[in-house]
């Protein structure tokens, strides 16, 4: 598999579609530090990573409305892919919906959110957009 990431964000995406409460997904660095930015977003319920294996897996809890059924997550669209990188300076950083939204950048200094690493004056790779 060449991109892994998108990978993740289509198990996640499916997993909403159909309903599901939790998703597993096979574990990497860069897929952690997206699962953590999600839940510290308040995309998610809660995550747990596994050590089963050589690499292990996280299983992410799914988070819905208890009135109206609706998932938190509205949109997760794949912005950089390996045949088309798109890099970012942290002037240029892109807004989602006009701040209500996030997009996760991969920087010099760790995976992090749009808003933090125009805080933290860094640019980079721009991996996904989410609202």
């Amino acid at each position: 598999m060449t991109d892994s990431i998108a990978d993740y964000l289509t198990r996640v995406r499916n997993a909403i579609m159909a309903k599901h409460r939790v998703v597993e997904v096979p574990a990497s660095n860069v897929k952690k530090d997206i699962t953590k930015i999600l839940f510290e977003k308040g995309y998610i319920l809660n995550y747990k990573f596994e050590e089963d294996g050589p690499q292990g897996t996280i299983k992410i809890a799914l988070k819905y409305d208890p009135l109206t059924k609706v998932n938190a997550i509205k949109k997760l669209i794949r912005v950089s892919r390996p045949g088309m990188r798109k890099y970012t300076g942290y002037r240029e950083m892109p807004r989602v919906i006009n701040g209500l939204g996030i997009a996760i950048v991969s920087t010099s200094k760790g995976v992090m959110t749009d808003k933090e690493a125009s805080v933290e004056k860094v640019g980079g790779e721009v991996l996904c957009y989410v609202y």
